[in-house]
């Protein structure tokens, strides 16, 4: 298996040494490099081909952040960026999703947490701590909507396309739903990119959202499953 490229960004050289040997201690993950100024960063995240970049703020985050994080998913937009920050404002944290983070969690997280969310993050899936959960629901909610109705699931989506629509409403990463659906992570990758064509959806955020608002999530028992399809 290949290790995740992990990418360490920080002013703070003890925190990126900190995080260096955190990281070092797991096998399927491999620290490629850090830096702390923006040029060098974004070179870096393109030149070691960085599959997650661990950004590291603090306190209020500042627009040259979101610069910089706009600059690394316009040279190397496969790399997924994770925020660790100290800052509490609700500002910060629908900005940081606005402009493509994959990741925004608090720096008190423990370590099992982190190399958990990279691994998510890595995999297709968003890691957002449970406490910052409800408030990137609450946002998606009162955002003016422009989204398909619902009957348009049934006549736009495929049933595979349902499936894999329902696991991401779950918070499942593309490998996860891969595995329920016993089809190849490329396949679901294609799914996931018709289904957000299709709903004229932006991210796998607004599709969960989405989900949720129509009211289509069926009872888990009802969503099928490698083994239904056997």
């Amino acid at each position: 298996m290949e290790k995740i490229r992990v990418l360490i960004i920080g002013n703070h050289v003890l925190c990126r040494e900190g995080l260096r040997l955190i990281l070092a201690r797991q096998k399927s993950l491999e620290v490629v490099g850090d830096g702390g100024s923006d040029l060098e960063v974004i070179k870096k995240a393109v030149k070691l081909k960085s599959d997650v970049v661990l950004l590291i703020e603090h306190k209020r985050i500042d627009i040259n952040c979101y610069k910089v994080i706009s600059a690394i998913l316009k040279s190397r937009p496969q790399s997924k960026i994770i925020i660790l920050t100290d800052s509490e404002d609700d500002d910060d944290l629908f900005a940081s999703i606005k402009v493509g983070i994959r990741g925004y969690l608090p720096k008190n997280i423990n370590s099992e947490y982190l190399i958990t969310s990279i691994q998510q993050v890595a995999n297709g899936g968003f890691a957002v701590s449970g406490d910052l959960t409800e408030k990137v629901f609450a946002e998606f909610r009162e955002m003016p909507s422009n989204r398909l109705h619902k009957d348009s699931v049934k006549e736009l989506l495929s049933s595979r396309e349902k499936e894999t629509l329902f696991h991401i409403a779950r918070g499942k990463s593309n490998k996860e739903i891969a595995s329920i659906l016993n089809i190849a992570d490329t396949t679901v990758k294609i799914h996931v990119k018709n289904i957000l064509k299709k709903l004229n959806l932006g991210n796998r955020v607004q599709a969960a959202i989405y989900v949720m608002e129509q009211g289509l999530l069926p009872q888990q028992k009802s969503i099928p499953t490698k083994e239904s399809h056997n």
